[in-house]
C-alpha cells in the first residue's frame, strides 16, 4: 500500500493525496491502511462516517481527516472535538453541524459538497447559493471555516467521457461562487474531485487534492491485469485446512449434494465461508479454485456459512494444517480478487470489502504495524 500511494502521489505531483480508508480500509483494516498511506506520501485521510473517523483518532492518528456521509442528527460534537473535518451537502446538514460547533465552543472545518452530476450526495447547483450564504454566516460569526468545495465523479473509469468535463465545469463554478462570498481558510479555498481512476488518467482534474480509494489497495480502477498495472494488490486471503480425508466414489458433498465424487479422492475442508466474505454464488460448478499444495484445486459443493470443501484429487498429499490461498495478487498463480469479480459479474471493490468479520484475522506485513 505504501508503494501504491507512492504511485498515486507521483501521478498527481501538484496535488495533495487524500487516501480513502472507509469501510475498514476497503476490508484491509483501516488503521493499518491509514498508517501505510501516510508513510507512502498521503497527507489526508478520508472516511464516510463519523464512527470511522473517531476510530482512527482513537488509534492515535492525527493527520487531517475528512468524514462525509452523515445524517443531520449524527453526533457532530464528537467529531468536532476530535478535529475531524466534516462535509455538508445541504442547509439542514450544515445547520446541524454549526449548532454542534456552537455547543462545543469550537470552530468546525467544513468541506461543502456539490452535486455536479452524480445525483447522489451533494447540494444541487440550484440549491448551492443558499448553502453558501449559510456557510458565509457561520464563518462570519466564527463558528465555521470552509476548507474546500468538492464533488465526486460519475464516469472516472472512462477517462474521456464528456460528463467528466461537465462536472469539472460545475465544480469550478461552485468554487468561484464560494470564493466570491469570501469563503476559504486563510484566503485559501481548496477543491477536490478526482478519485483513483482520475488520479491516474486525468491530470486536469487533480486540482488541490486527489482522493484515491481502490487504487491504494492495488486493485486497478482501469481493469488492467496485474502484470500491466503499476499497482500491487495488497490483500491475500488464506485459510488453513481444518480436515483432510479420503472419500470413496459416489459420495455427495456439501448441502444439496450438488457435486458427487466421481472417484475416490482427498477432500480438504477450509474453515471459511460466506459469513467471512466468500460469496455463496461461487458454488459447485467449478467457479472457485484455491491454490493449495502448489496447485490450483476446485472448490466443490456449495459454499457454506463457515466452510468450503476442496477436491484435491486421489493422489494428493494435502494434510490438515496446510495453507490454501483463496485469492491474492496473482504472482504465484493464485486466483485474484478480479478473478472472483469476473466470475460473479461484479467489481473487485465488492470482493475486498466483503472480507469482513472478527473471524478473519488481519496480519499486516512489511511495516511496524
Amino acid at each position: 500500500m505504501r508503494h501504491n500511494v507512492g504511485v498515486l502521489a507521483a501521478a498527481a505531483p501538484t496535488a495533495q493525496v487524500m487516501a480513502v480508508v472507509k469501510a475498514d480500509g476497503y476490508g484491509h483494516g483501516a488503521e493499518a491502511v491509514a498508517r501505510a498511506a501516510l508513510a507512502g506520501g498521503a497527507t489526508w485521510l478520508g472516511v464516510c462516517t463519523i464512527e470511522e473517523a473517531l476510530d482512527l483518532r482513537a488509534a492515535g492518528i492525527t493527520a487531517p481527516l475528512l468524514s462525509w456521509l452523515h445524517l443531520p442528527d449524527d453526533d457532530f460534537g464528537a467529531a468536532i472535538a476530535a478535529d475531524v473535518d466534516l462535509s455538508a451537502s445541504s442547509r439542514e446538514h450544515l445547520a446541524a453541524i454549526v449548532a454542534a460547533a456552537r455547543a462545543a465552543g469550537r470552530r468546525v472545518r467544513l468541506h461543502l459538497k456539490v452535486d455536479t452530476g452524480l445525483s447522489r450526495g451533494g447540494a444541487p447547483m440550484a440549491a448551492l447559493p443558499d448553502l453558501l450564504d449559510d456557510a458565509a454566516k457561520a464563518t462570519a460569526d466564527g463558528t465555521a471555516e470552509v476548507v474546500a468545495v468538492w464533488s465526486h465523479l460519475a464516469h472516472a473509469d472512462a477517462p474521456h467521457h464528456p460528463v467528466l468535463d461537465v462536472q469539472a465545469e460545475r465544480l469550478d463554478a461552485a468554487w468561484r461562487a464560494a470564493r466570491d462570498r469570501g469563503l476559504g481558510r486563510g484566503g485559501v479555498l481548496l477543491r477536490h474531485l478526482a478519485n483513483s481512476a482520475a488520479t491516474l488518467t486525468r491530470p486536469d482534474l487533480h486540482l488541490d487534492i486527489v482522493r484515491p480509494g481502490i487504487a491504494v489497495y492495488g486493485l486497478d480502477p482501469l481493469d488492467r491485469p496485474v502484470p500491466q498495472s503499476p499497482l500491487r494488490p495488497a490483500m491475500t486471503l488464506r485459510a488453513r485446512v481444518a480436515l483432510a480425508k479420503r472419500v470413496p466414489a459416489g459420495e455427495g458433498v456439501s448441502y444439496g449434494h450438488e457435486w458427487t465424487t466421481p472417484h475416490e479422492t482427498v477432500l480438504a475442508l477450509l474453515p471459511v465461508g460466506y459469513a467471512d466474505g466468500v460469496p455463496r454464488r461461487l458454488n459447485a460448478r467449478g467457479r472457485m479454485q484455491v491454490l493449495l499444495d502448489g496447485r490450483l484445486r476446485p472448490v466443490v459443493g456449495r459454499v457454506c456459512m463457515d466452510q468450503v470443501v476442496v477436491d484435491c484429487g486421489p493422489g494428493s498429499d494435502v494434510r490438515t494444517g496446510d495453507t490454501a490461498v483463496l485469492f491474492g495478487p496473482g504472482a504465484h498463480g493464485e486466483p485474484t480478487a478480479q478473478d472472483w469479480a469476473d466470475e460473479l459479474g461484479t467489481i473487485h471493490y465488492e470482493i475486498a470489502t466483503g472480507v469482513h468479520g472478527r473471524r478473519v484475522a488481519r496480519t499486516v506485513v512489511g511495516g511496524a504495524a
